[in-house]
């Protein structure tokens, strides 16, 4: 029993520190976009190595 095994869990955990500036950025075009500061993190990083969304 328990939960259902995901296709591609997330088992990697990275800690960032962020500026109060940096964070606030983030927070800010999270509310816009409807997105999590996560998503928004995700999103960056997928940019930056060329993988497709």
């Amino acid at each position: 029993m328990g939960r259902p095994k995901i296709e591609k869990p997330k088992a990697n955990k990275i800690s960032i520190r962020f500026t109060d500036e940096e964070y606030e950025q983030l927070k800010k075009r999270a509310d816009q976009s409807g997105q999590t500061i996560t998503e928004i993190i995700r999103q960056g990083v997928r940019i930056a190595i060329g993988a497709k969304a």
